[in-house]
């Protein structure tokens, strides 16, 4: 006898009950042992080209194929795992398993995103530092994981709250900072534009290869530190910006556009944000716009992300026209980026941001003659401009661009001149134009755009129509004149010619053309007289990168009495964080639009000013008191996972080829990356953008090889569940919800009060958690994950019912039959061959099985193996040729009970590390039909059958599919229809 079988022996007698029964209890026994086993034995591990990261036995990685695949980095929050987190994760582990036993080496492992909003405001409420919180959560986390059986290498586990990632994070920065894009730059990968480093183009200045922007005629050498600084911060990869910021007073920071909801509130807390200009760190994101929708394409993730990528990029085809503004002292030039230059002609006024530099030349006096509302009732343009600047400081952006809200606006006492007409256009200043999206400046064409036909009417402003309709297009001009605009991409353009004029001396024509043909003809235009050119312009902004936290990584700056920038050598990373007397932000009043950030980090002055050597002596310097956002850490993590210990690299070169490089894999193709990513469709354009620009910038500068973090992206479903309110529309525990019947209608209870029944979210808020915890007490490890691979597929939402966990459980107690005697605990299975009814569905089930493991569709693929086991059952003795098969097949999905089992049959090598089983081709595909099966008509599951299966054997397995079941919640169905082989109709109670 195995030492093994004796677990269960002692545990508490229940009346009636076998000693050896699988339920519960012994489940938990099996799983605690197990668990134990694996860590002692590193049956995980992951084994690395060289070095001290080896696989449990004592080999490097020796050519074997890798396979890496991983979830998305978890925030290890306070309130514990609830059961729809798993989900991912049991998916990610299944694919883990099953891959390792095709014998690959499986690189799978879990990490924490640990910087975040949540630890903090916790430790503005209590005082209490956030790391502790933080860590306090990653234990508990850390359990719950490992209580599930996942099958991690924790030798790769970190936090980006650990010192040295921290470190690799800053070092990450600033090889960033120290970059800038060359888009003339042909890359190794035959492509145009690159980071390069910034010495490249100091020197091209320097040495006058490159003319130097602001100061011709000057000498790089003659230019003071500061100009010098000026000019290299216009073009880092990392830079600082005084632009408009999204400032969250509630939160106590700025935002990112990306973390900012339509409706102009905090998608964290949804408090109200508002316009500031401040002083940031950005990142130059927008300069690989192009590339991050180009390589969509040789990406293989849901479409549904590609196209939710290719929106926020925004990528559009227009022109850049120069504006002259004539100014007090001299002349000024206003950009305007249009998607519709053939529009020029019509172009009667243009609009500025109210924080746009060209309303520093604003003239102290109104022009003679302009109507008293063009003034808003201000005695002078100065004035006029600052009070309509605050104002609009104090509205949200949502508020700024409402299509459905009153447009306001007044006049500048600027005059832009059209470069084609020579008309002079008068510049309004209106809040719904936003600096931080184009130029700031718009070219007004009311004949074609509602909203400027709306401004133009409001101020009695000019409109000329440039397009009109196609012919046979049923449409006539005349229905729009004098009452609204032609909006349209299409139709043949008019009221477009201008003869040569003496300043620009040259004619141009578009009347008859098409649009497209007319938008071809002007650009060249405007390059040729060099008053425009031809752009690309992008949604996307660039990535704000400050913020007035606490709790994230400090930058590796610092600053000189002057003002500029130092880095931090990297010998001197990392820059930890102080302590600090005071978390709070400055206020917690979200209705406060007049407040203005503080960063807590500002409050320890002995920090901030900091004596350093940088190369020419010990100086005093000032330390930046912003930190980095929460993405920062996770932008890199997967990278990592490779060697966190390795303190001479981010990570190795060759271990990098080896995991990530572009052809570490076959299916990895050109991209490289991780063979299989999986989380939520709500990072498609947070941390999936910043992940990808943050490796296209190490691709370019030559520290990775692949050009993209993530080759395969899955997005798996929500667990929803019931949550139950009573009549004062309170949640109430839905755990303590009764059910029952009343005049044929199902009716809720709590506490003898009828309560209404609501689906949607898990949450704490709602009463309706379940966790992870409560799983494994009542059921089990196993049960729990066999229930949620088989509640649908992946990709999928789907409800949680707990009454229907059950039915996992049964399953593996009819499989725990068929190998374990429950009263002696004694192994009894048959030698021998197999009959040939027997041998055909192994195959089949394993093939399928396969088939269905390789397209992540484990749903499916258990209702096959209940299918193989239900057979067994019916066998007067268990063939060991089919139930070992059956346990391997099933071990991905339930590792505790198939590694027991795997041992009590007397392998000593654990069933991880066994051989995925194979089928024999002249076995597949003979006598059997396909069974459908529908519930209320529609169809909820498939079985392959025996063409003469009786009709009780075909209604049995169909009512046992995990479909079926969740469809009858527990309950015996009303009517069942066999029309034995094909169809079984199912009518629930």
């Amino acid at each position: 006898m195995n030492a093994n079988e004796n677990r269960g022996q002692d545990r508490p007698q229940e009346p009636d009950q076998p000693r050896y029964r699988y339920d519960a209890q012994m489940a938990q026994t099996i799983e605690e042992h197990w668990q134990k086993e694996w860590d002692q034995d590193g049956t995980f591990w992951a084994a690395n080209v060289a070095g001290d990261l080896k696989d449990s036995k004592g080999r490097n990685a020796d050519g074997r194929k890798p396979y890496y695949v991983i979830d998305m980095f978890p925030y290890p929050s306070g309130k514990g795992l609830h059961v729809g987190h798993p989900l991912g994760y049991i998916a990610t582990d299944v694919v883990s398993r099953y891959h390792r036993m095709k014998g690959e080496n499986v690189l799978h492992a879990m990490g924490y995103d640990a910087f975040g909003l949540p630890a903090e405001q916790y430790a503005v409420q209590t005082g209490q530092h956030p790391r502790v919180t933080t860590e306090q959560n990653i234990a508990n986390m850390r359990w719950q994981l490992h209580r599930l059986g996942l099958s991690f290498d924790d030798r790769r586990s970190f936090a980006t709250i650990d010192t040295d990632y921290v470190r690799w994070t800053q070092w990450i920065f600033s090889r960033i900072y120290e970059s800038w894009y060359d888009p003339d730059y042909r890359r190794k990968d035959g492509g145009l534009g690159s980071a390069r480093p910034i010495s490249e183009l100091e020197d091209a200045f320097r040495s006058g290869s490159r003319p130097i922007p602001g100061h011709p005629g000057r000498k790089w050498d003659e230019l003071d530190q500061a100009e010098r600084s000026d000019i290299l911060n216009d073009h880092r990869l990392a830079y600082i910006s005084k632009s408009p910021v999204n400032w969250c007073p509630g939160l106590g920071t700025v935002l990112a556009n990306e973390e900012v909801t339509a409706e102009g509130r905090s998608e964290r807390g949804n408090y109200p944000v508002y316009q500031r200009e401040l002083k940031q760190w950005s990142m130059r994101i927008t300069s690989y716009g192009h590339r991050l929708v180009e390589d969509l394409d040789i990406l293989d993730w849901p479409e549904k992300v590609k196209l939710m990528q290719r929106n926020w990029i925004g990528e559009s085809h227009g022109a850049s026209v120069l504006f002259k503004v004539p100014v007090q002292d001299g002349e000024e030039t206003m950009e305007v980026y249009t998607t519709r230059p053939d529009t020029l002609f019509g172009t009667t006024f243009a609009v500025v941001s109210p924080e746009h530099n060209l309303l520093r030349h604003v003239p102290d006096q109104w022009p003679e003659g302009i109507a008293e509302d063009w003034k808003g009732g201000y005695p002078d343009p100065q004035s006029a401009v600052k009070a309509y600047r605050q104002a609009a400081e104090a509205k949200t952006a949502k508020d700024r661009v409402d299509e459905a809200g009153e447009k306001t606006g007044l006049f500048t006492g600027l005059y832009a001149v059209n470069p084609i007409t020579g008309a002079r256009l008068p510049i309004f200043t209106a809040d719904y134009v936003l600096m931080d999206y184009g130029t700031g400046a718009i070219m007004a064409v009311p004949g074609g755009d509602q909203r400027d036909y709306d401004f133009a009417t409001k101020y009695g402003l000019p409109v000329i129509y440039t397009v009109k309709p196609l012919p046979g297009s049923g449409q006539e001009l005349a229905e729009f004149e004098g009452k609204a605009p032609f909006v349209s991409h299409d139709g043949i353009v008019i009221n477009s010619s201008t003869e040569a004029t003496e300043e620009e001396g040259s004619a141009l024509s578009l009347d008859g053309l098409r649009v497209d043909q007319a938008i071809e003809k002007v650009t060249a235009w405007l390059e040729s007289t060099g008053v425009g050119k031809g752009t690309v312009s992008y949604r996307l902004r660039d990535w704000l990168f400050s913020r007035q936290r606490y709790w994230g990584e400090p930058f590796p700056v610092v600053y000189d009495d002057q003002g500029l920038p130092h880095l931090i050598p990297d010998d001197q990373l990392p820059v930890a964080l102080p302590d600090v007397p005071d978390y709070s932000p400055k206020t917690f009043d979200p209705e406060d639009s007049e407040s203005n950030p503080e960063a807590p980090l500002s409050r320890n002055q002995d920090w901030v000013d900091v004596t350093l050597d940088l190369g020419d002596g010990p100086k005093v310097y000032h330390r930046d008191t912003n930190t980095m956002p929460n993405w920062a850490g996770s932008c890199w993590y997967y990278m990592r996972y490779i060697d966190p210990h390795d303190a001479q690299h981010m990570v190795e070169s060759d271990e990098f080829d080896y995991w990530l490089g572009p052809n570490h894999n076959d299916t990895a193709g050109e991209s490289g990356g991780v063979d299989l990513y999986v989380g939520g469709v709500e990072h498609a354009v947070l941390h999936l953008l910043y992940a990808r620009f943050w490796h296209k910038v190490l691709y370019d500068l030559g520290f990775v090889s692949s050009k993209e973090p993530f080759h395969r992206l899955f997005n798996q479903g929500m667990i929803q569940a019931y949550a139950f309110t009573d009549q004062r529309g309170q949640y109430i525990p839905a755990a303590e919800v009764e059910e029952s019947e009343e005049d044929g209608e199902t009716i809720y209870t709590w506490q003898g009060q009828r309560v209404n029944r609501e689906f949607g979210k898990m949450g704490k808020s709602l009463k309706n958690i379940i966790t992870p915890d409560d799983m494994y007490r009542t059921y089990g490890a196993d049960t729990f994950r066999l229930y949620e691979m088989s509640m649908g597929p992946l990709d999928e939402s789907r409800p949680w019912n707990t009454r229907n966990v059950v039915g996992g459980m049964r399953f593996l107690q009819r499989l725990w039959r068929n190998v374990v005697d429950e009263a002696t605990g004694q192994v009894h299975v048959e030698e021998g061959e197999l009959d040939e009814k027997t041998l055909k569905l192994l195959n089949q089930t394993i093939h399928d099985v396969t088939i269905e493991m390789e397209g992540m569709r484990p749903n499916t693929a258990i209702s096959k193996l209940i299918v193989l086991n239900n057979h067994l059952t019916s066998l007067e003795a268990t063939p060991r040729a089919a139930v070992e098969p059956l346990i391997l097949m099933l071990s991905p999905i339930a590792p505790h009970i198939c590694e027991e089992l795997w041992s009590r049959l007397g392998h000593q090598e654990s069933i991880a590390h066994a051989d995925w089983p194979t089928w024999e081709e002249r076995y597949l595909g003979q006598d059997t039909v396909t069974a459908v099966v529908q519930v209320k008509g529609k169809v909820r599951g498939k079985l392959e059958v025996s063409p003469d299966i009786s009709a009780e054997e075909l209604q049995a397995k169909a009512l046992a599919l995990p479909a079926i079941q969740e469809r009858l919640g527990g309950k015996e169905p009303r009517k069942v229809i066999v029309k034995a082989p094909k169809i079984v109709s199912v009518v629930p109670a």
